[in-house]
């Protein structure tokens, strides 16, 4: 991303008061967040509060998830320039357009038609060309671009599904909430050969994960 986007200052102070104060401290993750102009990701009339410190709705029951979040998810991912990483829940497309600074590829996954069209409009107009949006059920994973180095599942799932942790890479990472419809845990699996070891880094609420390994429609 090299065009200049406005909002600069509420972007800065959302990184230093929201994100870096509260022990996030990847540069990389921070540098992604300070350039990425989330009010393009947000729908009018909620655009105007795209730097405050919550989550916010993007229509169809979905929404963007608090900077916070988002910055946190992504520091536990690892992510480095060489990798590929899939997304489950394009949602608003904030996720995978932060990503897309970070590693090599996204492929993101989302159910809704329609929340796809505007993820992908909006990752169109910050130029992230190395995003890859794909209709269809996440909790299915997407095996032609297999294995992933990091999976990042963005709702609510009751269990990590089973085709996403066949298609985690070895030493890869995969950063999830995990818990039933109202409150859930933030847990992070990483893969040595058919061994996940298992991290948990607190609660969390995200909207369902819905699909065939997740929560029923």
């Amino acid at each position: 991303m090299t065009v200049p986007y406005p909002r600069s200052d509420e972007r800065r102070r959302m990184v230093d008061l929201q994100i870096a104060a509260r022990g996030i401290r990847d540069s990389r993750v921070l540098a992604a967040l300070r350039e990425v102009p989330r009010h393009l990701f947000v729908p009018p009339p909620y655009d105007r509060d795209a730097y405050a410190d919550a989550p916010l709705p993007i229509g169809r029951g979905q929404t963007i998830s608090q900077p916070y979040i988002v910055a946190l998810m992504t520091e536990l991912l690892h992510p480095k320039s060489v990798d590929s990483v899939l997304e489950i829940g394009a949602g608003s497309g904030y996720q995978a357009a932060i990503l897309s600074i970070l590693v090599r590829k996204v492929v993101t996954i989302e159910r809704i038609e329609t929340v796809a069209a505007h993820a992908r409009t909006s990752l169109e107009a910050v130029h992230a060309d190395n995003v890859e949006i794909v209709l269809g059920d996440g909790t299915l994973g997407y095996s032609p671009g297999v294995p992933y180095n990091g999976i990042i599942i963005t709702a609510a799932t009751p269990e990590i599904p089973g085709p996403l942790k066949e298609q985690l890479a070895e030493g890869g990472r995969l950063v999830a909430p995990v818990g039933d419809r109202i409150l859930q845990e933030l847990v992070v699996l990483e893969r040595h050969g058919n061994r996940f070891t298992e991290e948990h880094h607190g609660g969390v609420r995200f909207v369902p994960l819905i699909g065939k390994h997740g929560w029923e429609d």
